[in-house]
């Protein structure tokens, strides 16, 4: 939340800082792999999608929910930022619109997708309804073997 409050007040519009989530797909699935863990895949619009900032802002920022995801998941976020100055590298385009064809064939923002190590769907979540970290934590910990 910090980072967020520091951010704010230099006038950036970076939205998503919180601790956690990674860009490599790839890697991540190879460390769940290895650590036994779930994995946490959001698809977002970091710039421009209002239901994505709230939930990031009510959900992923908060303490409960971060201490949860780092023992428990590997957090993937794939982005998809329209202002020009938050343009992502051709590598992490490629691989976000990859990973859309894949779980998020219908564009939705935000959609979250519960995946295995594997990349199995586990559970999906369609936009954001002002859900609790709480909420959140029970419905992963039902597919993590209650962890």
């Amino acid at each position: 939340m910090r980072q967020l409050m520091i951010i704010a007040m230099l006038g950036l519009t970076v939205v998503f800082t919180s601790a956690g989530w990674r860009t490599d797909f790839t890697r991540a699935k190879s460390d769940a792999k290895k650590e036994n863990k779930l994995i946490l895949l959001k698809f977002s619009g970091s710039d421009w999608c209002l239901p994505c900032i709230k939930m990031e802002k009510e959900l992923f920022t908060q303490d409960s929910f971060s201490r949860y995801a780092a023992a428990h998941l590997e957090m993937v976020n794939a982005d998809f930022p329209r202002l020009k100055k938050n343009k992502l590298d051709k590598a992490t385009e490629h691989q976000n619109e990859s990973l859309a064809e894949q779980y998020d064939k219908d564009g939705h923002f935000p959609y979250t997708v519960l995946l295995d190590a594997d990349g199995k769907v586990l559970k999906t979540w369609d936009g954001y309804k002002g859900e609790k970290p709480e909420d959140l934590i029970q419905q992963i910990s039902t597919y993590a073997g209650g962890n």
